[in-house]
């Protein structure tokens, strides 16, 4: 774990839960695409600075899970490196408290309020294209979250962020974390469709090719919206669906599970609901969806 792989003259990746890229832009110089979930990633990350005798730049944020900027306040002290975040994910890096809040709905009780969601802040500027090296491009890419982008780099190497959960991982937990779905599914074709040398998604293999990958992610969330369709077949409430979710896919609940899930499902619910396929009523003062 965290060991640094090469895959083209200029860029790089350190092997962890969620992986961190790393680009040279001089011979001494390097900017990081996030920077891994805690202190002691940004301790990992560091020792690979010093070995080679780097220093970095600059850290550019994909978006603001705590498993993606979780090392930005340690680097940040210890390099005086420069953190860059797009859109809302700006907002978060800088009080990341917002993370658990958003997920919860609701102030945060202690069981959520610990480094897997709530990282530590950093002082982040807003990632426009004028701030990145010289012949990248910015790739907006949401769905998962709020703003999330990924990047392509000058060696056309691009970093895809959370668009791609593995086959593994669906296949052991089959509901991955979304937020906006329909945005979700334009991103996964989009990347179905993508060409570059090389791809670097945070959380599946990287490879030279991932529109397979994209199209199993694709297949899942509508497997996933239409046994939601199916279940309201007679109106149920929000935490009976859950319920039926995790005994259906032999989920284990936690409040960090119901949190990540349970948010995941309500987006579901809201795209259902916009795209005509679930309707809702109010009955003894409770919400209930039912199919159309």
């Amino acid at each position: 774990m965290y060991e640094l792989v090469q895959v083209s003259e200029r860029c790089y990746y350190v092997q962890s839960p969620a992986k961190i890229g790393l680009v040279k832009v001089s011979d001494a110089d390097v900017c990081l695409i996030d920077s891994g979930s805690d202190k002691d990633a940004g301790r990992k990350v560091r020792q690979h600075l010093d070995a080679n005798g780097w220093h970095l730049q600059a850290i550019y944020v994909t978006h603001s899970n705590a498993d993606h900027i979780g090392g930005c306040q340690y680097l940040q002290k210890q390099t005086g490196c420069r953190i860059y975040a797009p859109g809302i994910e700006r907002d978060f890096t800088v009080h990341p408290v917002l993370e658990p809040a958003f997920l919860y709905g609701g102030y945060p009780c202690r069981d959520l309020r610990h480094k897997f969601l709530l990282a530590q802040p950093s002082d982040a500027t807003l990632l426009t294209d004028a701030v990145l090296p010289e012949g990248w491009e910015l790739m907006p890419l949401p769905g998962h979250f709020f703003d999330m982008a990924g990047f392509r780099t000058a060696d056309d190497v691009v970093y895809l962020a959370d668009c791609l959960s593995s086959r593994e991982t669906l296949e052991k937990y089959r509901i991955g974390f979304v937020y906006d779905v329909g945005a979700y599914l334009v991103t996964l074709e989009r990347v179905k469709t993508m060409e570059a040398k090389f791809f670097v998604p945070a959380h599946a293999a990287p490879g030279e090719d991932m529109a397979d990958l994209a199209q199993y992610n694709i297949d899942t969330v509508e497997e996933i919206a239409a046994r939601i369709v199916e279940m309201c077949r007679e109106p149920m409430p929000f935490e009976s669906i859950l319920q039926r979710l995790f005994t259906d896919y032999g989920l284990a609940m936690s409040f960090e599970q119901y949190a990540l899930v349970g948010s995941t499902v309500r987006s579901y619910l809201s795209w259902l609901k916009d795209t005509g396929r679930l309707t809702v009523r109010f009955e003894d003062n409770m919400l209930l969806w039912e199919r159309v």
